[in-house]
């Protein structure tokens, strides 16, 4: 993508979910990882709305066996994928 040229969300959402797809279970990644992943890496703000309600979030990660307190992972870099070797 050329500077200055935004991309179409619908085109940036579709990458966040394939990303997204990729998390193993029981893992868990930053907006920031995912949307560097995704090729916008100063988009982590976006990568969070596309995610649905943070009441989702929660229930989802909570059903992954991850425990979130307050709005932290707890034990973030045991659990985080950045997807990176």
């Amino acid at each position: 993508m050329r500077k200055g040229r935004k991309e179409s969300l619908p085109g940036f959402a579709a990458r966040v979910l394939m990303v997204v797809r990729r998390i193993p279970p029981g893992r868990v990644s930053t907006y920031g990882d995912v949307a560097a992943l995704a090729g916008r890496a100063r988009a982590a703000r976006a990568v969070g709305n596309i995610g649905g309600s943070e009441a989702l979030k929660r229930s989802l990660l909570a059903a992954e066996g991850v425990v979130v307190a307050g709005t932290r992972v707890r034990e973030l870099e045991r659990v985080r994928w950045t997807g990176r070797r």
